[in-house]
């Protein structure tokens, strides 16, 4: 009937068109998203339970490490006469080569607040070769009885009361010392940068005090120099920044999220690069310095290997301090970072605070970087120093006038 009505009611000569019969889902458009979003979430559960996966999706890197050839065997070559070997990133390719044993690597640290970056040859933190190939070698005018045998080469001990802090600090005259005001000059970060390096060697006084990052291609060679040059030496120990790993002091670094076990075979592998310095110091480690339950372990070991402990300053809520002074390690805190702004003008007035606090307290220290226009200004400025009333000193000599002062 409803067809017969259409009919009769359309105009003459034209007919009716049928109405299309739609297709209706069984469900809505917010039906359809919950369900896809459904599937989806359950098939990231599955590959999540599945995949055998152990860190969860955190992002990897794949190295290829090649074998150690032996001696004598050369390397197998391709048709053009290339060699195979581990592709390094290009950056890194033209700054230096991986040693014949293996047993050196290109890391390329990335600061996260400037975005430097800065490739360097370490060594690949793993225990050293029995025959002791892998070992740095012995430094010139080192005392043998001041080393004992860890797994990765020859680290601090203590002989018969003798310690390295006494052993290896530098020359001074501690009675005219302990007279009048003093300041230290601690100048950081060498070892990675042999011109820089060597430019702070020969441009300081013996007086400054060096302070050695364990990386580079040999960071003993660099600090044994440094040594014949009467410069007194500290071991720079990477630690955990607040912004770690986007700002990551290097390989082998003490985290604040690992046992005291770990951290202290750490701490071996970083003590075994060079020998001969009278303490350790944090390179970088807001983080770390501040956390009392992992800085213990690592002061405790300090003051047992017979070494002093240097807190740069750049931690405002470390707990060195505190530490150093239960377990009467020697200790000194940086007063002023020197080339904070590095230029001449306000390195200079750096140094006049660092003068100031030194008259007010009876010492401060004063840390700085081997910027050429660092080593620039400090030696001009030392040249004048005595006449001012201030003498330069060692940082062993600074360590022991705080000690007694305090």
């Amino acid at each position: 009937m409803a067809d017969t009505a259409d009919d009769l009611s359309a105009p003459l000569g034209q007919k009716t068109l049928r109405r299309k019969r739609r297709f209706r889902l069984p469900f809505t458009g917010l039906q359809a998203l919950t369900v896809a979003l459904g599937l989806f979430l359950a098939t990231f559960a599955g590959f999540a339970l599945f995949n055998d996966n152990p860190l969860g999706g955190e992002p990897i890197a794949r190295v290829a490490l090649r074998q150690a050839k032996p001696a004598g065997e050369p390397a197998p070559q391709s048709a053009h006469g290339d060699t195979h070997g581990t592709t390094v990133p290009k950056e890194a390719k033209d700054t230096n080569k991986e040693t014949a044993s293996g047993e050196q690597r290109t890391v390329t640290i990335i600061d996260g607040s400037s975005g430097a970056r800065q490739s360097v040859v370490v060594g690949n933190g793993e225990p050293a070769a029995s025959d002791g190939s892998a070992e740095p070698a012995m430094m010139a005018g080192i005392n043998e009885r001041l080393l004992e045998k860890s797994r990765y080469g020859m680290i601090p001990t203590v002989a018969d009361g003798l310690k390295s802090f006494t052993a290896y600090a530098a020359d001074a005259d501690r009675a005219k010392a302990a007279k009048m005001p003093v300041v230290a000059i601690v100048i950081g970060g060498l070892g990675v940068g042999a011109a820089k390096t060597t430019d702070a060697i020969m441009k300081l006084p013996g007086a400054v005090t060096l302070a050695f990052t364990p990386y580079g291609s040999d960071p003993g060679k660099l600090a044994e120099r440094a040594r014949a040059q009467r410069h007194e030496i500290f071991l720079q120990v990477p630690m955990e920044p607040y912004d770690y790993p986007d700002n990551d002091p290097g390989p082998q670094t003490l985290l604040s999220t690992l046992g005291p076990e770990q951290n202290l075979d750490r701490l071996y592998w970083h003590l075994s690069r060079l020998q001969g310095y009278a303490g350790i110091a944090n390179f970088m480690g807001a983080r770390f310095i501040a956390t009392d339950t992992v800085m213990q372990p690592i002061m405790r070991e300090a003051t047992k290997r017979g070494l002093s402990f240097f807190d740069d300053g750049s931690a405002p809520r470390s707990v060195a301090a505190q530490l150093a002074a239960s377990q009467s390690t020697p200790f000194a805190k940086g007063d002023v970072t020197i080339d904070a702004v590095p230029t001449p003008l306000e390195i200079d007035h750096a140094l006049a605070k660092l003068e100031g606090i030194a008259k007010d307290r009876g010492f401060a220290v004063g840390t700085a970087s081997a910027l050429p226009v660092s080593i620039e200004r400090i030696g001009i400025w030392v040249k004048s120093l005595e006449s001012h009333g201030i003498m330069l000193v060692p940082l062993t000599t600074a360590m022991l006038k705080s000690k007694s002062s305090s």
